[in-house]
């Protein structure tokens, strides 16, 4: 399996390369002056042109290639592309092509990627259905053979295979600490439900507030906040100490791979702590019976953004306050939370329910019982109403509002002059404080407190 993923990385790199090429040969190197335009007539390159590489083209390339053995330029090394599956071998080219119309075309949402980068690492491979024969499946223990790799693939089971299942595909990956294997398999005994079947209401939807504020990561409408992991936040020390220890070794040297390697299987470590707790927080939401919940509808890439630069009249930088948002923009990436919201849309799927995104504008800043503005500072975590006598809390309002919003009960604001223009609070007004009053921490500080 090591050979088959050296013949894909190299096809995957000349398959780049061989695009690159061609963009480069086959285009003019006029440069438009401003004001001008461009001329009808320019010259050609001194080379043949030819078409233009594309998925099909490049896939039809492979018979020529499991012919001979190929040649590495830069290392000598010889690759034969027959001990590969030709199934896997065409995935590679379907992973080149989703990679360059991610950087030409974009996605759906019309955004697009950076430019296709070579890889040195090369880790997962698929293999589809046509090319495995399921040997023997045992009570821990799952027995495949694939074509062109001799023997059986011993697999242990993290959990039991459903009964009356259909493999579609598998993917080997190597980590650092071993190889891994995803089955992709055709359940029948998954519900399959859409968004439209399930109305919400305010008995069977919730909403959630991403909080990222010391030790909370989510509170919900119930009331609750659940903790967060903070894996990177925790070993950042040690991953340092690591990597600065890698860093004075020689390049190449065998104590160098040793602590790359270590250094890997700390990343490792990291991610699965990060993945396991997503894991468990999306369970425990999920049993509380629920339906429908509401989540906001974050941009994730802007929050993590860097400032702007500022500069004075002579070209000089000023202060942005980057420094003080790095540390900000290291926390919304330890707590990954594009990474829960799809595991949590996985596991509420499979219990019927559903997750929907809903625009989170002004849900952080207007208390959910009155229409009143009174958290407009993120210093402010609390707000002592003095009519109702209790305390509400920031993130369980935010997560209250959410769930108006998603059952369209939220105010309508106007966004230009802040005010509201179409209020439905009284009719959610005696739920919404039945749950404020019941949340402990409503009447537990002090009068001192409270002044």
């Amino acid at each position: 399996m090591n050979s088959w993923l050296r013949v894909c990385q190299y096809w995957y790199n000349w398959q780049i390369g061989d695009r690159f090429r061609w963009w480069d040969r086959n285009r003019t190197n006029y440069v438009i002056p401003s004001g001008e335009f461009c001329c009808i007539s320019c010259s050609l390159p001194p080379l043949e042109l030819r078409d233009k590489p594309t998925f099909y083209s490049q896939k039809k390339l492979l018979p020529e290639k499991k012919k001979d053995l190929t040649i590495v330029k830069h290392s000598g090394e010889l690759l034969d592309f027959s001990i590969v599956p030709s199934q896997t071998l065409q995935d590679v080219s379907k992973r080149v092509k989703l990679a360059f119309d991610r950087y030409i075309k974009g996605d759906i949402n019309g955004s697009r990627s950076g430019k296709p980068r070579f890889k040195n690492r090369y880790r997962t491979l698929k293999i589809e259905a046509q090319a495995i024969k399921i040997k023997r499946i045992e009570k821990n223990w799952f027995y495949l053979s694939i074509s062109k790799l001799g023997g059986w693939l011993k697999i242990r089971l993290h959990r039991p295979l459903p009964q009356g299942f259909s493999l579609k595909n598998i993917l080997i990956t190597r980590k650092a600490d071993g190889w891994y294997c995803t089955m992709c398999l055709d359940d029948p005994s998954v519900p399959k439900i859409s968004k439209d079947e399930i109305i919400p209401s305010w008995d069977n939807s919730m909403g959630i507030d991403a909080v990222l504020f010391e030790d909370n990561y989510l509170a919900n409408s119930e009331g609750n906040k659940l903790p967060s992991v903070k894996s990177y936040r925790k070993n950042q020390t040690k991953l340092a100490k690591i990597s600065q220890r890698k860093n004075t070794k020689e390049k190449g040297s065998k104590a160098r791979r040793k602590l790359a390697k270590r250094e890997a299987r700390k990343h490792q470590q990291i991610a699965r702590a990060r993945k396991d707790h997503a894991y468990k927080m999306a369970h425990s939401l999920v049993h509380s019976d629920k339906k429908v919940f509401f989540v906001e509808n974050l941009n994730l890439q802007g929050l993590r953004k860097r400032n702007k630069t500022k500069k004075d009249h002579q070209g000089n930088y000023l202060p942005n306050g980057q420094s003080a948002k790095s540390g900000l923009n290291k926390s919304w990436s330890d707590a990954s939370f594009g990474q829960f919201f799809d595991i949590f849309s996985y596991i509420a799927e499979k219990a019927g329910a559903v997750v929907k995104k809903v625009n989170p504008a002004y849900t952080s800043q207007l208390i959910p019982h009155r229409d009143e503005f009174d958290f407009t500072d993120c210093s402010i975590r609390k707000y002592w109403d003095e009519i109702e006598k209790i305390w509400v809390d920031r993130d369980i309002s935010a997560s209250i509002n959410l769930k108006r919003v998603g059952l369209e009960l939220f105010p309508t604001i106007n966004r230009r002059s802040g005010k509201i223009v179409k209020s439905q609070t009284n009719s959610t007004a005696k739920e919404v404080l039945a749950v404020l009053k019941r949340i402990p921490e409503a009447y537990a500080l002090s009068l001192d407190e409270r002044r």
